[in-house]
């Protein structure tokens, strides 16, 4: 059984929106606020049963305005776009770090199957030709 490291260290960076994530296996993410904000755990965005997702979209421009601590497991992150229902547990945050490129191409595609935009989709369809 593999064990989630600990987390050491959190800095927001609000210029370029990015969450910079230490953990103490010395790995460390950068994780952007959309990337977060979409991948809330959140009834809001992940439904109350499996089926129920929402797509988040035009969350390109949030930011996060607030970080609280919630015990010594997690933190709430509050968003510019009124959205702080989310708790992000250690073990959220290392899984969304680790599987950051999956996880992004995943909402990108479904954004584009949607028939959303967004500016990084042009970038998604050069890669795969």
């Amino acid at each position: 059984m593999t064990t989630t490291p600990n987390l050491t260290e959190l800095k927001l960076h609000q210029v370029s929106r990015k969450l910079e994530i230490h953990f103490d296996s010395g790995e460390t993410f950068e994780l952007s606020c959309e990337y977060l904000r979409v991948y809330s755990q959140s009834a809001d965005v992940t439904g109350h049963a499996p089926g129920q997702e929402v797509l988040q979209v035009g969350k390109q421009d949030v930011s996060i305005e607030d970080i609280t601590p919630v015990g010594n497991y997690a933190v709430k992150l509050h968003f510019s776009d009124g959205h702080d229902s989310g708790i992000y547990t250690w073990k959220r945050l290392y899984d969304l770090g680790k599987n950051q490129q999956d996880y992004w191409v995943d909402y990108l595609r479904r954004l584009m199957r949607a028939g959303h935009q967004h500016p990084e989709l042009d970038k998604l369809k050069q890669e795969n030709r």
